[in-house]
This record gives structure tokens, C-alpha cells and sequence, in this order.
């Protein structure tokens, strides 16, 4: 058993990252088809893929709307022609000269905050460069993170600061993050609904203010997904779907046999008192990223597959030292577990995509065609 059975993969260095182009397409055309069911514009965030070849089968126009998460990422995606990017983390002042730099170079960054110091900031740029840096506030509806309400007092205030001061007052911006402790779709539907709320009376206060508000913007993945209606929400935002892992197994947002991406490894070992199987993906390889460990299944630090994908029940990596996994029976399973000499192929399947996903410098893609030779996509990292 666990014979490698695909030649594709024989040359390969172990440990390494794969995609499974059928599954990814297939995990990017569910939400594209969600997204014009719900009748809003999809802004896919490429923070978990850092890649150009990635990207290109994400969006829909190739030349954006995106999200990212660093400006490493705005710069690498805009040297590649996508020119539509919003930068999903609060902007600090000394970031704003990368953020005019791409301005003049052809890329509307978007930038994104939450208080008056920020706004201020933003303005004085403004001004002083002779471009309307544009800006979305940050909007909290579950108290995950960083953002104002539309409560607040200050969102009038902020959004003043940049309407009044050079800038672009381009709309509101919400991130349900407690939707990932959130199990089945129902529960993730009443976070897509608080999310929703909160976003759309944020709107209506700047509205009312006299200021414009465009551009209302939601999402997570499990929100995504999960959304009935999204009434008075303009464009939909999500990421890790496209690769989907563990973590968003075990909230029941896909299926185990949606996971894209895996780390090929190769066994070296055994402990054979212990029940332990050796293999060369440390958290080096996997991260040390334990997602589920609060989860129904604790899947360790992943779940164990042959080397065509195909999960072997009952084996998961129980333990990561830096270049060391440990497989072994998961607790509670009595079934049969197949023996595993040195140099057998298996993959491991993430509990966090992104996480996993930034100790590679490379993707290696198996085609969605049959027998096509693989395909190599670079990743890139930084902030």
C-alpha cells in the first residue's frame, strides 16, 4: 500500500507543496458562482496563494479586484498588471510612500483604517503628493479584531478627516473573524448576518453625515459562503477557500476531499514501540499552526494521505519537530493502519493553508489534466 503510483511526483524533493489544479477550480468556481447568485462583485483575497500564476485563475477580469495582506503583495501582484488591489491591514504612516509609489506606477491601492490618526495621516499624503490616496474604514461586528462601529462617534470623525482632507472616502470594510469558530453553515449564516448589519449601518451613519460610502465590503470564508442575502453589500471578499484546509473542514465549510493543497513527504523511519511512522515534513514543512486542536477532531498537525491524495483513515502527524513528523494513529481509532517502509511517498493535509503555504517558496501543480506533466508556480513572501 502507498506505492507511488504517479511518476509525476517520483523526482520531486521531499518535503514540497502541491496543488490539485481539478480541486482548486473546482473550490474557486463555487464561491465565483455564490458570489453572482448573491448579484455582488468578488474582491478574492491572495494573501494564502502569493502567487501570480494563482492569482491569474482567481480573478475573474486577471486584472483584479484583490485583496492582500502586505504591501510585499501589492507590489509583486501590480508589477504583474493587476491594478485593482485593496491592502486589508490597517495602514501605518510609514507605509503611505510604497503606498503613493504604486499609485504612480498605475495600481489604486486601496488602504484601510480605523481611527483619526491613521485618517490624518492618509490626508496629509494626499495633499502633499496631489493624489486622493483612496480609503475604506474598518467596520467590527464581532469584536475579533480592529475596527470602529456604527456607533462610534469616530467613523463620522474619521471619515470627515479624509473627505474633507485630500483623501478618497471610497466606503466601509467588515471581517467576521469569530466565523471561524463557527460550526455548520447555519451558525455561519448568522455570522454573515451580523456581518452585514454591522457593515450596512455603518454606511447609513456616514451617509446621513453627508459623506460618501460607495463601497460596502464583507467577508471570511466561512461567511462567503454561508450568506442567504447580503442586502445593501456591494462586493464580497474571501481567500482560503481556494485552497481550503482542516480548519475549514471542521466547521463544516467543505468536505476533506476539497483540500487543494498538501505537503509531499517522504518516510525516513520508525519507532516501531511507540506506533510511530518517521517522515522529512517538520513544522518547517507544515507550520506549526494547530487550527483544530480546539476543534471536535484534532487533527494534529495533519491528516495523513497516500501518495495519490487519498486519506488513510485513522493517521495523522501527532507530532513536528523542525524537520521531523511523527505519524501515528490518531486517539481513539482501533482500525488496521498499513506499514509504511523507508521511501514511501505520502501527503499531509494542512490544518491552515496559509500558514503552510508560506514555508514554500514553490507550488507543484498537478494538472487538472490527465497525465500533463506538473506545473511549477512561484510564491513569494515579505511584507
Amino acid at each position: 500500500m502507498c506505492v507511488m503510483t504517479d511518476s509525476r511526483l517520483s523526482p520531486l524533493p521531499t518535503p514540497c507543496l502541491l496543488v490539485d489544479e481539478a480541486r482548486m477550480t473546482r473550490n474557486i468556481e463555487r464561491l465565483a458562482q455564490h458570489a453572482a447568485a448573491l448579484g455582488l462583485s468578488l474582491r478574492p483575497h491572495l494573501k494564502t496563494t502569493k502567487s501570480i500564476e494563482a492569482a491569474r485563475r482567481v480573478l475573474p477580469g486577471g486584472n483584479g479586484p484583490a485583496t492582500v495582506s502586505t504591501l510585499a503583495e501589492a507590489e509583486a501582484f501590480a508589477e504583474a498588471g493587476i491594478t485593482d488591489i485593496l491592502y486589508g491591514v490597517g495602514i501605518s504612516p510609514d507605509k503611505l510612500e510604497r503606498v503613493l509609489a504604486l499609485h504612480r506606477a498605475g495600481c489604486r491601492l486601496i488602504v484601510l483604517l480605523d481611527c483619526a490618526a491613521q485618517a490624518e495621516a492618509v490626508a496629509a499624503a494626499a495633499r502633499a503628493s496631489g493624489i486622493a490616496i483612496p480609503a475604506m474604514i474598518e467596520i467590527d461586528s464581532d469584536g475579533h479584531r480592529s475596527g470602529l462601529t456604527a456607533q462610534d462617534p469616530t467613523l463620522v470623525e474619521v471619515g470627515r478627516i479624509l473627505h474633507a482632507g485630500g483623501a478618497e472616502l471610497c466606503g466601509v470594510l467588515c471581517h467576521a473573524g469569530e466565523s471561524y469558530g463557527a460550526v455548520g453553515r447555519a451558525a455561519q449564516a448568522l455570522c454573515a448576518e451580523e456581518e452585514r448589519r454591522a457593515v450596512v449601518a455603518a454606511a447609513s451613519v456616514l451617509r446621513a453625515a453627508g459623506l460618501p460610502c460607495p463601497v460596502v465590503s464583507v467577508g471570511s470564508t466561512p461567511t462567503a459562503h454561508a450568506a442567504e442575502h447580503l442586502d445593501g453589500v456591494t462586493e464580497l471578499r474571501a481567500g482560503v477557500y481556494v485552497f481550503f484546509d482542516l480548519v475549514m473542514a471542521g466547521i463544516e465549510v467543505c468536505q476533506i476531499d476539497d483540500i487543494a493543497l498538501s505537503v509531499l513527504t517522504t518516510v525516513i523511519g520508525h519507532q516501531p514501540s511507540r506506533g510511530w511512522t518517521i517522515c522529512d515534513a517538520g513544522w518547517m514543512a507544515m507550520s506549526r499552526d494547530r487550527g483544530t486542536a480546539s476543534q471536535r477532531v484534532d487533527q494534529g498537525y495533519g491528516v495523513v494521505c497516500d501518495a495519490e491524495g487519498q486519506v488513510i483513515p485513522g493517521l495523522i502527524v501527532i507530532q513536528a519537530n523542525q524537520e521531523h513528523g511523527v505519524i501515528a494513529k490518531r486517539p481513539g481509532f482501533d482500525g488496521p493502519i498499513p506499514e509504511f517502509p523507508v521511501g514511501t511517498r505520502l501527503r499531509i493535509l494542512p490544518n491552515h493553508a496559509c500558514a503552510t503555504a508560506a514555508q514554500h517558496q514553490n507550488y507543484h501543480v498537478i494538472p487538472d489534466t490527465p497525465g500533463a506533466a506538473l506545473k511549477t508556480w512561484p510564491r513569494f513572501s515579505g511584507w
